[in-house]
Order: C-alpha cells, then sequence, then structure tokens
C-alpha cells in the first residue's frame, strides 16, 4: 500500500512536528519536538513537495528515496527538495524518532527578493540519491547557527524588515552550502575520476556503436542516468573537473569524431550528419563550422 503525503503548507508541516506557526511562508524545525514517526501499514511513503526543504538530521537514513536509488544520507548530512520533488520512504512500520533539524520556505517567500532570480542557480536543489551533502564538524555548526538566526528572527513581530532579514540570510546559507559542495567535489577527487572515465568510455561507445542513429545527438541528461547521477549534479561534476560544461564537452567530442570521418571516409556529408545523430544535415554542417571554422566540405578539401 502506498501513502501519498503532500508538503505543501508550512502550518501543516509545523503541524506535524509538534511546532507553532511563526510565519506562514518558513519556518525552522528542531525534530526532536515531534512526535514518533508512524507511518501506520503504508508499505511506502511518496512526500509530494510543494515548498523548499533542507533537511539536517542527526541519525542515519538510508530510507529515502528520489528516483531510483536510496540518498547517500547518514549523520550529519544535509539533503535539499524544490516544489515539484517526490521523494519515497520504504516504511519499516517500525515508530522511530526524528531527530535534527529543518528549514522548510514557501516559493512565495521569494517573491519580490533577490533570491528569487537567484535559486535557480542552487542546482543542489536537483541533486539526487547519492549527492547530498556531507558536512565536517565545523560546517554541521555553521549550518547549525546559522538555522537558529533565522528561528531567532522568526520570533520577533513581522515588520517591514522581517522579510528582507530572512531572505537574506536564506541566501547566506545556500551561498556557504555551494561552497561546501566545491569541497565535496575536491576531496571526492578519487569517485570523479572514476566517474570521468566511465563517461569517456560511454562516450566513445556511444558513436562507435549504432547508438547515435538510434538515440540522436549525445545528450547531457543522457550520460547522466547512464551514470545514475542527476543531470545537474552530472553537469557540475564535469565542469569542476573539466573546466568545461557537460554540453561542450559532448560537443567537443563529437566534432572530433565527426572531423575524423570526414577526412577519412568517402561517405558524403549527409551520410556522416545522419550517422552522428543529427535529424538535419544542415544543424550538423552548422555546429561544425562553429567548432571549426570551416564547413564540413571545406575542412575535406583544404586537409
Amino acid at each position: 500500500m502506498e501513502l501519498n503525503y503532500p508538503v505543501n503548507s508550512i502550518d501543516k508541516y509545523n503541524a506535524d512536528n509538534n511546532h507553532k506557526t511563526l510565519h506562514p511562508l518558513v519556518s525552522v524545525v528542531d525534530f526532536s519536538k515531534a512526535d514518533l514517526r508512524n507511518w501506520g501499514d503504508a508499505d511506502t511513503i511518496r512526500l509530494q513537495y510543494g515548498l523548499y526543504s533542507i533537511l539536517l538530521k542527526d541519525v542515519n537514513c538510508g530510507d529515502l528515496r528520489y528516483g531510483k536509488h536510496t540518498y547517500d544520507y547518514q549523520a550529519g548530512t544535509l539533503v535539499f527538495f524544490a516544489p515539484g520533488q517526490v521523494v519515497e520512504i520504504e516504511n519499516t512500520k517500525i515508530p522511530y524518532q526524528p531527530m535534527g533539524f529543518g528549514l522548510v520556505f514557501h516559493p512565495d517567500l521569494l517573491i519580490g527578493t533577490s533570491l528569487a532570480k537567484s535559486i535557480s542557480q542552487f542546482k543542489f536543489f536537483h541533486y539526487e540519491t547519492h549527492e547530498a551533502l556531507h558536512l565536517s564538524d565545523d560546517e554541521r555548526q555553521m549550518m547549525v547557527d546559522s538555522f537558529a538566526k533565522i528561528a531567532y528572527e522568526l520570533k520577533q513581530p513581522i515588520d517591514k524588515h522581517s522579510k528582507k532579514l530572512i531572505v537574506s540570510t536564506i541566501e547566506l546559507f545556500l551561498g556557504y552550502c555551494q561552497r561546501f559542495y566545491d569541497r565535496q567535489f575536491i576531496t571526492r577527487e578519487h569517485v570523479n575520476k572514476d566517474i570521468l572515465e566511465r563517461f569517456e568510455t560511454l562516450l566513445n561507445n556511444y558513436f562507435e556503436s549504432d547508438q547515435a542513429q538510434v538515440y540522436g545527438i549525445p545528450s547531457v541528461s543522457y550520460f547522466a542516468n547512464e551514470l545514475h547521477l542527476s543531470a545537474n549534479y552530472f553537469g557540475d561534476l564535469i565542469k569542476k573537473e573539466t573546466g568545461l560544461t557537460a554540453k561542450d564537452y559532448i560537443q567537443n567530442k563529437t566534432i572530433d569524431v565527426a572531423k575524423n570521418r570526414v577526412f577519412e571516409s568517402d561517405k558524403t556529408i549527409n551520410e556522416i550528419a545522419f550517422e552522428m545523430g543529427f535529424k538535419y544535415p544542415q544543424h550538423f554542417t552548422r555546429l561544425f563550422k562553429q567548432r571549426v571554422g570551416q564547413t564540413p566540405n571545406e575542412f575535406r578539401l583544404l586537409n
């Protein structure tokens, strides 16, 4: 049996966790104050997020699933959810006491603020499963302090400064999260190198087989899915490791393969374009000229 559980209201979220609603659009939750979690006889609980939610839990929690995988989520780890996401919990049917902290805010809180324009830059809201943010003790304390600052402001009477102070603190908090993710990309260099090598192998196989003719031009989302990563996390990892966007990396490889085929093959440019996955040969010619400075025919004649 599956239980759908919408997470759309700050007031309901607070009530479910034994917290008083101090602001209709944002809350900081201390999960230790919540009652024991008991999902009844449901086998799976589907949390349907309509809020931004950031969770810092102090217990091991390997039962959260987003997409195909279980979150790489241990004590002292942050996970991020955005409106529109659905997260599954496998119900052990054993009541448990949640621990840790959460920051939840409604998208309407951001209307008219600078964060409304920049929230899309924080791509970790759309990372998957095993891409959670692992914190050092000092980083964890900084996150807790940020929650405390927001909680303090929520206890003050609402005035014309309230929204600006709360949102600016959230924006600063997210900026630190971005810094910590950058650090995590570096400290997990050996893992990233393995992913990059697997990506290169997949990319080579894509053109050596008939996959390009079947699936079309290779896409970022295709390789992210093959590597069991979200497109956002995959793109950020490739950028950190190579200095190129994943799209540019793929296009560079596409053109390298194309140059060899144009130079070495007797096939027409149209035939090569279709082999490379291009639906329209003129798109192939346009990309080739952008990257090489010559059309495929010019490249063939001049080399």
